[in-house]
């Protein structure tokens, strides 16, 4: 199953960056939905990605509505802290599409309102105590919910072991 993230209007480029990372480690298309709050020309978005842009897709919209129109039919997952579902208790790899949406919202205010009330049944949170804390990371939002449909996919498409570039170092470890 391919595993589509999509970001609301991101306004922060270091947290776009470390996305576009995940992404590249999990083969998971990245959905930038515009307006954008910085060029992706950025120095901080690009540092932030390291050399890893060359292997994410990308895919821009300049809308909301030009988002949802790619979408389609096609099983989303709106994801913001007032959702009344766990991320944990949505079954993430029973989908008889081969592809589903995480859509996260803006770092500041969040998915539109009215938007998350016509798709309460698609909205999941990751449980927090927000007496001190307003909202988690993005970045680690996004990290959180992924893996986690990962890890109920069976880690599908991912690599189960990793080698040492150095082949003396994988040779004394030989596991």
């Amino acid at each position: 199953m391919k595993n589509h993230i999509a970001l609301y209007q991101p306004l922060m480029p270091a947290n776009t960056g470390n996305i576009s990372r995940t992404c590249a480690a999990s083969n998971a298309p990245l959905h930038l939905i515009h307006p954008l709050g910085f060029s992706t020309d950025d120095k901080m978005l690009k540092r932030a990605g390291l050399d890893y842009w060359h292997n994410v897709e990308i895919i821009e919209h300049e809308s909301f509505e030009a988002f949802l129109d790619y979408v389609g039919q096609r099983p989303m997952y709106l994801i913001s802290k007032f959702a009344p579902r766990i991320y944990t208790e949505a079954d993430l790899a029973r989908n008889e599409a081969d592809e589903q949406f995480f859509l996260f919202g803006k770092e500041t205010t969040g998915l539109p309102l009215e938007f998350m009330l016509e798709h309460k049944q698609d909205c999941l949170r990751i449980p927090m105590n927000d007496e001190h804390v307003r909202s988690l990371n993005l970045s680690n939002t996004v990290n959180i919910v992924l893996f986690e449909a990962l890890r109920q996919q069976n880690w599908a498409n991912m690599d189960q072991i990793h080698h040492y570039r150095d082949t003396e170092k994988s040779r004394l470890l030989n596991w």
